[in-house]
């Protein structure tokens, strides 16, 4: 069953008109909407868009904005607001989600003012591709945050984004990733990156100084190489290798695997024949294997 995670950045529409808009949609879609909510964890990138709110008042205005938006989702009434970022007077949607009680919110940032607004909000909250003892270590703290603010800790569930890079053999997969990575550099070519401002970047860039590799075949150089912009940790092997090592991440509790490659559509195409079937038909059986609670 194919659906949509949709990018959406607070700040730049009112809540009430994109709770409207992401209600049609998912009335249209048949509930298959999900929203990846993307305050933005650098100063620098907001800017480019017109936004110079600073770091944590963003995260501040964050936490407004989804209190608004679910409640258009879920009230029968039309709702009064008076806060620090938004007044709204009578503000009501006619149109609910498909899904029930409301459209599914996925939630990124590796701050502390992302942790507190996240675990208020999210039904997943998103994580880079780091090594697994860190992939535990924040399961661990973002669940007992969770349970600090009065939320069950389980209920929260949890996404690593990662970029697979996959051949028939090993060492084509590892010639694949270094020919990748001479790419990168070229096109950056003598530009010199500044430090990451988004505390996420920094995690990432700060892995790949540690080690070029981690756990089995978690690959960190391009990471390095684009200070730490974006999902670029990777997964070199086989398919049957890099299918192991996506489901360590799930063996932590991870349940949304988000993987995209570095040429898109050929990439994608392999994973649907090679890798995603391996991960769902593993899955599938160790959830069988499970003991029932």
């Amino acid at each position: 069953r194919l659906g949509y995670l949709i990018a959406h950045r607070p700040g730049f529409v009112a809540p009430t008109l994109a709770a409207r808009k992401a209600a049609t949609l998912d009335q249209l879609s048949d509930g298959r909407v999900a929203l990846h909510i993307i305050t933005g964890g650098s100063d620098t990138d907001q800017a480019r868009d017109g936004d110079f709110v600073e770091h944590d008042t963003r995260y501040r205005r964050t936490d407004e904005y989804l209190e608004l938006l679910r409640r258009m989702w879920t009230e029968e009434r039309p709702v009064d607001h008076a806060g620090e970022f938004y007044r709204v007077t009578a503000a009501y949607s006619d149109v609910k989600p498909r899904q029930q009680p409301r459209i599914p919110l996925y939630f990124g940032g590796a701050s502390e003012a992302a942790h507190r607004i996240g675990i208020r909000h999210c039904d997943v909250y998103m994580l880079w591709g780091e090594p697994l003892a860190a992939i535990r270590e924040r399961i661990a703290s973002l669940r007992a945050l969770a349970a600090r603010h009065g939320r069950d800790p389980h209920e929260l569930r949890f996404s690593v984004s990662l970029r697979p890079i996959i051949a028939s053999t090993e060492a084509q997969a590892w010639a694949k990733a270094r020919a990748i990575l001479e790419r990168v550099r070229a096109k950056q070519g003598d530009r010199h990156l500044p430090a990451p401002e988004a505390v996420g970047a920094q995690r990432l860039v700060d892995f790949a100084h540690q080690a070029e590799v981690h756990d089995k075949r978690l690959w960190t150089p391009i990471a390095a190489a684009v200070a730490g912009a974006g999902n670029t940790t990777a997964l070199v092997g086989t398919p049957e290798q890099v299918a192991e090592s996506l489901l360590d991440y799930y063996d932590l509790g991870v349940t949304t695997l988000l993987i995209r490659g570095f040429d898109p559509l050929h990439d994608a195409a392999d994973y649907g024949r090679e890798l995603i079937p391996l991960v769902r038909a593993e899955v599938a059986r160790r959830d069988r294997d499970r003991p029932a609670a």
